[in-house]
């Protein structure tokens, strides 16, 4: 008789490619996902909290049907992981921000600049070797580029710049520290997801004060300005979908490479996705 085989739910069925390819991809699809959601809905705070109440919610709603398992949530815990879930929503936060105010570009160019800011940062904290040296010089002449494209840029627009300055400083923080503690607290792939969307949703009404946009957008229901529309409904599901999804492969993909791999594997498709296509990036850039 042949034997069933059943699905655990604690026992992880994939290897590095495949987490590798997952979070690439999620990663490219996401920046286009998310300028265009923000194009159609533009409220940058409340999209990110939205795209945390999904992740955590659907770990949680999952884990009940028994199609994954996360650890409990524990106060101590939650405690230890709160620096980085802060540290993580000031730099989703930022790059929304820098979707919306900068042209596709700009992104490109600070987005290719983190991964010197966090092999740098790697060694000087984690005490991580350097990449090797023909690694290591592709990453300055990178910065040598971005350097030429800030001083010649014709569209530059301070706001834009301050976002990508924020933007490159967080995540140069975030890919570390979160590193660290992926490599050290214990928990498992989706415990990770659950403790950091959770924490983060946790956060993210201060940032809606900050902004204005909670009075913004009680301004736009109650006058009547801002009335439901499919496209921006579809938009912001996908992006919630795949907030979930690079939430996923993210994590699991922290564990399997360095933080410097991570940087790369992420920047590099996201360059592929907002140049190919040129007819959409064009139109999502003139939004």
């Amino acid at each position: 008789m042949p034997e069933i085989i059943r699905f655990n739910p604690n026992k992880q069925h994939y290897g590095t490619t495949t987490l590798i390819t997952g979070y690439a991809l999620c990663s490219s699809l996401l920046a286009v996902i998310n300028k265009f959601a923000i194009a159609k809905f533009n409220y940058p705070a409340l999209l990110t909290a939205l795209q945390y109440l999904t992740s955590s919610l659907g770990v949680w709603v999952l884990a009940k049907f028994n199609l994954l398992h996360h650890d409990p949530f524990k106060f101590p815990i939650a405690k230890k992981f709160f620096p980085a879930a802060i540290v993580f929503y000031l730099a989703i936060f930022a790059n929304t921000n820098l979707l919306r105010h900068a042209n596709v570009e700009t992104s490109i160019v600070f987005r290719s600049l983190t991964p010197l800011l966090v092999a740098v940062a790697d060694k000087a904290f984690r005490k991580q070797p350097y990449p090797e040296k023909l690694t290591f010089m592709s990453l300055f002449i990178i910065l040598g580029g971005a350097v030429g494209y800030v001083v010649t840029d014709k569209g530059f627009t301070l706001v834009a710049y301050l976002w990508a300055f924020v933007y490159s400083m967080t995540i140069t923080v975030e890919m570390v520290y979160v590193k660290h503690m992926v490599m050290n607290l214990g928990l498992n792939t989706w415990g990770f997801v659950f403790y950091n969307n959770l924490l983060s949703l946790m956060i993210a009404p201060h940032f809606w004060v900050l902004r204005g946009e909670c009075g913004e957008l009680f301004a736009s229901v109650s006058g009547g300005r801002d009335r439901f529309e499919l496209v921006a409904f579809v938009a912001v599901c996908l992006s919630c979908l795949f907030g979930l999804l690079i939430s996923f492969f993210g994590f699991a993909a922290r564990k399997a490479i360095s933080a410097t791999a991570f940087t790369v594997t992420g920047g590099v498709l996201y360059q592929q996705s907002v140049t190919s296509p040129k007819p959409v990036a064009s139109v999502l850039a003139r939004r």
